[in-house]
């Protein structure tokens, strides 16, 4: 299969055993009650309520754990699988928290939406294609109440959002869609703005064609296009996760990608090379700006880290690019 291809040294949820699944939800659930553990010390000072929230939560997560550890030793044993989520194809590979201390409220909110609705999915995969009965149960009920669990996000509203905020809310519908849309094309967005600047500029400087380097920056954005929407595809099939369709989040990775390679090669169809790589150059700045901006804003990441990141990296991918045109 091509997703074996592009995510190798991965195994495919169902090929794993019984005693795998358990071991694997009971290492999420540990996971999960860190994360929400970790929120509420981080929140504590200054959204009180909401840390409680997450205190709760934290806990349910533990009883949940327990659950599964009671049910996996008496089937088992007391030795685990050492499996977690990294090693299962469709798990979605989460930031560490501590690359993550800037996050906003909203963007916690968002998280947690995203790691409930996952866990829900899981269990729900999990259930359907176990045969014993007490194990089937145990993961239905699990998905019941992680399928709850995803409306404790809803909850946070209710504390600390003005009415202007309330009014801006994502709904659940406007959540899917940025898990399924959003996210694919920002990352593509990004990819293919960075990843083309070399190529673009070197045969601009090699040339001095002005449609010589379109066509360059035309083929170079439309394979990493391509490339970006195959891969993002065949990563995740959207079953465990709840991310959506593949297809609908490939197509957007892939088209974002090529408008983000395109966006430093259309002005080379000026046929005055001078002026189409002024236009080009200007345009170089205001895209990588904009990606740090869309970073800090949408991807939670600090906006000097995403200054260093992005524009820093961009600018000595258009210096190589240059360069080596030049050479």
């Amino acid at each position: 299969m091509l997703s074996r291809w592009l995510v190798p040294n991965k195994r495919d949820f169902a090929s794993l055993s019984e005693r795998e699944v358990l071991s694997l939800a009971i290492a999420a659930e540990e996971e999960d009650g860190q994360i929400y553990g970790a929120f509420a010390e981080r929140l504590a000072p200054t959204y009180p309520a909401t840390a409680r929230i997450f205190e709760g939560m934290a806990e349910e997560e533990n009883g949940h754990r327990r659950r599964l550890l009671d049910l996996y030793k008496e089937r088992f044993g007391d030795r685990l699988v050492p499996i977690r989520r990294e090693h299962v194809r469709g798990f979605i590979q989460r930031k560490p928290l501590w690359l993550s201390s800037n996050q906003s409220l909203d963007a916690i909110r968002q998280l947690v939406w995203e790691m409930e609705r996952g866990a829900e999915h899981f269990y729900q995969q999990a259930a359907a294609r176990t045969q014993d009965a007490d194990v089937r149960k145990l993961l239905g009920d699990l998905a019941v109440e992680e399928q709850g669990h995803a409306q404790k996000a809803d909850e946070l509203e209710t504390a600390h959002l003005s009415d202007d905020d309330r009014k801006a809310e994502k709904s659940e519908e406007d959540r899917q869609f940025l898990l399924t849309y959003v996210q694919p094309g920002l990352a593509g967005l990004m990819d293919g703005s960075v990843s083309t600047l070399a190529p673009v500029f070197a045969a601009a400087f090699a040339t001095g064609d002005t449609m010589q380097t379109f066509l360059v920056g035309l083929a170079a954005a439309v394979g990493a296009g391509i490339s970006m929407g195959f891969t993002e595809a065949a990563a995740d099939d959207g079953k465990l996760t709840g991310r959506g369709s593949p297809v609908k989040r490939g197509i957007a990775c892939g088209v974002m990608t090529t408008i983000g390679g395109l966006g430093h090669a259309l002005p080379f169809l000026i046929p005055s090379f001078h002026l189409a790589i002024v236009i080009a150059m200007a345009v170089v700045v205001v895209e990588l700006w904009a990606i740090a901006f869309i970073q800090n804003r949408f991807m939670s990441t600090p906006f000097w880290r995403a200054v260093i990141q992005v524009v820093l990296g961009g600018a000595l991918v258009f210096a190589a690019g240059i360069l080596i045109g030049s050479a």
